[in-house]
């Protein structure tokens, strides 16, 4: 009899309330949204999108991180510093130092048998560029032809890693809320804007813990089960780009799927106001989405290579890329040189993007 009751404890205990999304973080969103897209962030569960993604055509491609074991993006910034320094290698300094500067205590086994234990400081070996990865196949379509500033030629991987190192410290808005790790309601209500109804790529920090490994995430499906007219359980596959082991020309398009499983809280409205994930259920830190980078030392990108050129970097991609191709890469915080216009209206929600500003505005269309 008791183990029934333990039953029946555990099942009240999973129907009851989720954990509610803050007010501040509702309002973080919805302001966020209102900038970047000129639109209304939407909560309320039934009118959103339970599938969506990006083109075909803008899938992320897959790079490579750039651990600090291994360098960093030292090589080309060699080749940064011959076109750009005369040949001083200021760029690559910085970098052979950024890649020492965080070293941490390191447990190692050794002597017979690996019996001893030894301590020393050293660069953990997740350290690298991933996030400057992701944010660069969000925002850029991939370099595809050589471009050459002062007799120095950049191959479209040289670029890659240009932009790897001009996005790793820069600017970010944080769609996580104010918890350690997402929680299940903002999940799914940011997954379902962003890449649902927007079609815009995010960052994903996969993995919580102390080692951070960041993706471009770009798709999604989901299905909904009504348990009441305040509850809904949903199944979700998260798809993302996996990293390229090196930097290639033409990179590859790796793909990788998260699953997870959440029960989310509605309010009378039918508005997604909480919600808890199940025990079967992946687990992310963050869900976030790059900005238009800032030179180094400036709010926003403190940390970044003081040698390197915001403008110069970006003009190189440019010239890497057809312009066909650039003005179909629709992004939210576009540089000015990358506004277009007349956006085609291929998604829910399609950014417009006119000079002389950084939000943009909004055509809606009707989903079929």
């Amino acid at each position: 009899m008791m183990g029934w009751c333990l039953v029946i404890a555990v099942w009240a205990s999973a129907a009851g309330p989720g954990v509610p999304i803050p007010e501040k973080d509702v309002e973080h969103q919805e302001q966020v949204f209102q900038r970047l897209w000129g639109t209304d962030f939407v909560w309320k569960f039934d009118d959103l999108p339970a599938k969506g993604g990006v083109d075909a055509e803008r899938v992320p491609y897959s790079g490579h991180i750039y651990l600090d074991r291994f360098g960093g993006t030292v090589g080309v910034l060699r080749k940064y510093d011959q076109a750009f320094h005369r040949g001083r290698l200021l760029a690559t300094a910085h970098e052979q130092w950024d890649i020492n500067a965080y070293q941490q205590p390191t447990t190692q086994r050794a002597g017979l048998l690996g019996l001893r234990q030894t301590t020393r400081m050293q660069t953990p070996n997740w350290h690298g560029h991933c996030n400057g990865w992701a944010a660069a196949a969000i925002r850029h379509a991939e370099p595809q032809r050589s471009v050459q500033r002062s007799g120095v030629v950049f191959s479209p991987a040289d670029i890659k890693a240009l932009l790897a190192e001009l996005y790793i410290y820069n600017d970010i808005e944080d769609l996580s809320g104010s918890s350690s790790i997402i929680q299940a309601g903002l999940f799914h209500a940011v997954v379902a804007n962003w890449i649902g109804r927007g079609g815009h790529p995010l960052g994903m920090e996969a993995d919580p813990g102390p080692e951070k490994w960041n993706y471009p995430a770009y798709a999604f499906e989901s299905t909904a089960t009504r348990r009441s007219d305040r509850s809904v359980d949903v199944r979700l596959t998260l798809t993302y780009a996996k990293e390229s082991q090196g930097e290639f020309n033409q990179s590859p398009r790796i793909e990788r799927t998260k699953y997870f499983s959440y029960r989310l809280d509605l309010n009378a409205n039918g508005e997604i106001t909480g919600g808890d994930f199940y025990r079967d259920s992946s687990r992310i830190d963050m869900l976030w989405v790059p900005l238009l980078p800032k030179a180094s030392g400036q709010p926003g990108h403190e940390r970044g290579n003081p040698h390197i050129d915001v403008a110069t970097i970006l003009g190189i991609w440019r010239d890497s890329v057809p312009e066909e191709t650039r003005r179909k890469w629709l992004i939210v915080d576009p540089a000015a040189e990358d506004c277009v216009e007349d956006a085609p209206a291929t998604n829910l929600l399609v950014p417009v993007q006119k000079p002389g500003g950084i939000t943009t505005e909004v055509v809606e269309v009707s989903a079929e």
